[in-house]
């Protein structure tokens, strides 16, 4: 899943033009990238550089590649400004497994977090969209440090009560590391098919292509990259960017995994 154009960009501190998101999301579908995480409908207050995500999407005219577009959607208001909208395939709903996170990302308990969600989660189900979930800090909090397995095991089910149609464990400070990313996996899946289960990596230690190559000799066949390793938390500190989409499919293709997209395109794009 390419998450450059939403989770790349969120971080960038200089507003960016809706046309250059637009053309930057084009040129990733010309790369034959089959799912993108094009924008977030999350306050401005919070992250300025979404602002105009509704805009993005209205001008997003061209797909020939027939690439699926995925929002984030934090709250029923965001549910309501993509009803507009018909080229959104899936949304993205989020959680935490660590408490203090929670409260410094979204000013909430875990709890009260997972009743937010749930709103969404049932219109999205009423509108019949496909609904991922993420868990952030599935491995590591900056503030609580490693998180028990088990913490995301439950909160991934729960996610699935509510809707969920996959869920992505979200390694947000990018400290988690293959035993780490095997032990959250382990767990998970006792609850969960392989199938619905994804992987978000930063890069912070170097660790990122480790930890997917460990996930994926496990079973796990979808990861979340970002176009030129754009991206990190703007509330993690320590964070650095997500692992490049143009590592990931090298990668991937030298494993002998066809993967379908066009890297030079892709290289081009970053």
């Amino acid at each position: 899943v390419e998450v450059g154009p939403r989770d790349g960009l969120q971080n960038e501190k200089t507003l960016i033009k809706s046309q250059n998101k637009i053309e930057l999301i084009n040129r990733l579908c010309e790369a034959k990238l089959k799912r993108i995480e094009t924008v977030s409908f999350v306050s401005p207050k919070w992250v300025p550089q979404m602002a105009d995500s509704l805009n993005v999407m209205q001008g997003l005219k061209l797909n020939p590649n027939k690439a699926k577009f995925m929002a984030l959607i934090p709250n029923l208001e965001g549910m309501e400004r993509i009803s507009s909208l018909n080229n959104i395939h899936d949304i993205a709903i989020f959680v935490s497994a660590s408490e203090t996170f929670s409260r410094k990302n979204i000013n909430c308990s875990i709890g009260e977090s997972l009743s937010r969600v749930k709103l969404v989660c049932d219109r999205a189900t009423e509108l019949k969209l496909p609904i991922r979930g993420y868990i952030s800090c599935s491995l590591v909090c900056p503030f609580e440090g490693k998180i028990p397995p088990k913490i995301v095991a439950n909160l991934s089910e729960k996610l699935v009560g509510m809707g969920c149609t996959e869920i992505c464990l979200a390694d947000t400070t990018g400290a988690g590391s293959p035993l780490m990313t095997n032990s959250v996996l382990f767990e998970v899946s006792r609850l969960l098919p392989l199938e619905m289960i994804s992987f978000h990596f930063h890069d912070t230690y170097g660790l990122g292509i480790s930890n997917i190559l460990a996930s994926l000799q496990r079973g796990i066949k979808t990861f979340d990259a970002s176009v030129a390793g754009l991206g990190g938390c703007p509330y993690a500190p320590g964070a650095t960017g997500n692992i490049a989409s143009e590592d990931v499919v090298y990668m991937l293709e030298e494993c002998g995994i066809k993967t379908g997209v066009d890297l030079e395109k892709l290289i081009e794009a970053g």
